[in-house]
C-alpha cells in the first residue's frame, strides 16, 4: 500500500481516475466525481505538496552549478607536477591507443598546467592560482577527483550527468527532486533555472520533466525586470481582472480534466495559479537592489545587470524564501583553445560569487540545509590541443572534478584520485549514477525507492546502477 503523501501515491491516484473516466467499466464521472470529493475531503496532496523523505535529510534545498563546456580539471583542481617534466613531449601510446576523442588527431604532446598551484586552508586543498577566493573556503568544499562518464560530447554529456540517459526525454535531476520531495512555497517555483551566456549542448531539455508530469519542470527566469513570461498584467488591466479571467479559465479547465482526466490540464491549471501568486512574490524577490552593499560588495554584484555573480545571489535569495532546486547554468568554458587567455577570464567572473555564496549561507545559517554542487559534462585532456601559441585542451569523460559544499557533505575533504597526468583514475572511480545517487542521499531520498512507471516500466534517475559514497558525507 503507498502512503498518500508519497509522490507513487499521487500517481496511482490518478491512473485510477484516468480509468475510470475511460468507461471500460461503465463506472464514468459520477465515480470520478465521487473520487474527487474522498480526495477533497481527506485532504489528498497535490503533485507539489510537500512530502516526508525516505529518511531524514541532511539539506532541504540543492544549488546545482552546471559550468556549460567543461573546465579542465587539471588547471584548477588537480595537480599535477610530474606533468611539467613531460610538458611538450608526445604522450604515452597507451593514452591514444584504441581510444576516441571529439578533435585531437594523430599523436598529441602533454600539455602541463601554466597556472600555479597552492595548498588552501587547514585541508591543505591544492587549488589553482585562478580560485584565490575559493580557497578562503577551501574547507567547506568537498572534492571528488575521480568522476568519469560515458559520454565524449557536450550534449549528451549533459544529459547523462542530469537525466542517466545520454538521450532527451528523460527527466533532470532537478524534476526528480521536486518529484521526490514537492515544494516548500507555494508562491515560487519548487524549481528554477538561473543562466549566463548562450548554452550549447543539451540545452533546454536538462530542466526538463520529461516522462514526469510537467509540474515538475525547471522554471527558466529572463533577464530584466520581468524574469517570468507574462508575469505582469496588461497594460489597462488589474489583479482583480486577472483573478475573475482565471477563475473562468479554471472552471471550464476543471470541466475537461473531469471529461479527459489529463494530467496536462491539472499542470496548466496549477501555473496559472502560480504566475498569479508570484506576481505579487517574484518581483520584490528578484529586485537585488534590497541587499545591503556590503553584500553586493560579497559577491560582486550589481541591481538591474545580469551577470553570475547576481545570479549567485539571487540563488540564496530563493532557497532563503523555500525554493527546493535553483539550478545555474554558466557558459563558455569549452577551451579547445587559447587556455591561458579565456580560462583566467572564466575564473574572474565565478570565483568571487561562488566564495560569497558559501560565506553568505553559513553567516546566514543556512548552509547546513542547502547542498551547493559544482559540475560539468567531463573533464580535460592532459594532451594539448592546437598550437602552443594558443593551445587547448579536448574533452576527456575518463577522469574529472566536481565539488559540493554544505548540506552534509565533508567539508575539507578529497575524494578520489587520478594518475600523474590526471588521465586515468587510479583509486575511488566514481560514476556518474554514484554522484546522483549520492545527491540524492543528502537530500534524503533513496535513489533506488524514486521511481516513475512510464511506458510499462518502472524509472529511476540511477537507472539499474549506482550507489552512495558514504565517504563524502559528513
Amino acid at each position: 500500500m503507498l502512503e498518500m503523501n508519497s509522490p507513487h501515491a499521487v500517481q496511482t491516484l490518478l491512473n485510477r481516475r484516468v480509468f475510470l473516466q475511460s468507461g471500460g467499466l461503465g463506472l464514468g464521472a459520477a465515480v470520478l466525481s465521487w473520487l474527487l470529493a474522498q480526495d477533497q475531503a481527506r485532504g489528498a496532496p497535490g503533485p507539489l505538496a510537500p512530502r516526508v523523505p525516505h529518511f531524514t535529510p541532511k539539506a532541504r534545498s540543492v544549488i546545482y552549478f552546471h559550468m556549460v563546456g567543461a573546465p579542465s580539471h587539471l588547471d584548477l583542481f588537480q595537480y599535477k607536477p610530474e606533468l611539467k617534466q613531460w610538458d611538450g613531449k608526445p604522450c604515452p601510446e597507451e593514452f591514444i591507443r584504441g581510444k576516441k576523442f571529439a578533435f585531437l588527431r594523430g599523436h598529441p604532446r602533454l600539455a602541463a598546467s601554466p597556472f600555479r598551484f597552492r595548498p588552501c586552508g587547514q585541508s591543505g586543498t591544492m587549488l589553482s592560482e585562478l580560485l584565490p577566493h575559493l580557497g578562503q573556503v577551501a574547507d567547506q568544499l568537498c572534492f571528488v577527483h575521480s568522476l568519469h562518464t560515458e559520454q565524449i560530447n557536450h550534449g549528451p554529456a549533459q544529459l547523462f550527468l542530469h537525466t542517466g540517459f545520454a538521450r532527451p526525454g528523460r527527466p533532470g535531476i532537478g524534476s526528480w527532486l521536486v518529484y521526490g520531495l514537492g515544494t516548500m512555497n507555494e508562491n515560487l517555483p519548487a524549481y528554477v533555472v538561473l543562466r549566463t551566456g548562450n548554452l550549447a549542448g543539451a540545452g533546454a531539455s536538462l530542466w526538463s520533466s520529461g516522462f514526469l508530469p510537467p509540474v515538475y519542470q525547471g522554471v527558466a527566469f529572463r533577464k530584466g525586470p520581468e524574469p517570468v513570461f507574462f508575469l505582469a498584467d496588461p497594460p489597462g488591466r488589474t489583479r482583480a481582472d486577472r483573478r475573475r479571467v482565471l477563475d473562468a479559465l479554471g472552471e471550464l479547465n476543471q470541466r475537461r480534466y473531469e471529461l479527459l482526466a489529463d494530467p496536462e490540464i491539472a499542470t496548466r491549471v496549477a501555473q496559472y495559479e502560480l504566475a498569479f501568486r508570484m506576481q505579487a512574490s517574484l518581483p520584490e524577490l528578484t529586485d537585488l537592489s534590497s541587499e545591503d552593499a556590503k553584500t553586493l560588495e560579497l559577491y560582486g554584484a550589481k541591481p538591474g545587470r545580469a551577470s553570475f555573480a547576481a545570479n549567485c545571489l539571487l540563488a540564496r535569495r530563493l532557497v532563503e524564501q523555500g525554493v527546493r532546486v535553483v539550478e545555474v547554468y554558466d557558459a563558455t568554458w569549452d577551451h579547445h583553445s587559447k587556455l591561458n587567455q579565456l580560462l583566467p577570464k572564466k575564473c574572474r567572473e565565478v570565483d568571487r560569487p561562488l566564495a560569497a555564496l558559501i560565506l553568505d549561507l553559513k553567516r546566514r545559517g543556512l548552509l547546513e540545509q542547502t547542498l551547493i554542487v559544482w559540475a560539468a559534462e567531463f573533464g580535460r585532456t592532459p594532451m594539448q590541443q592546437g598550437g602552443s601559441k594558443n593551445a587547448g585542451r579536448d574533452h576527456h569523460k575518463d577522469a574529472f572534478t566536481v565539488w559540493m559544499a554544505g548540506g552534509g557533505a565533508k567539508g575539507g575533504f578529497s575524494y578520489g584520485a587520478t594518475d600523474p597526468f590526471g588521465y586515468n583514475v587510479v583509486e575511488n572511480p566514481v560514476k556518474v549514477h554514484d554522484f546522483n545517487a549520492t545527491v540524492l542521499h543528502l537530500l534524503g531520498i533513496d535513489h533506488r525507492r524514486l521511481v516513475f512507471r512510464f511506458q510499462g516500466r518502472d524509472f529511476r534517475l540511477t537507472e539499474v546502477d549506482g550507489r552512495v559514497v558514504p565517504e563524502l558525507i559528513g
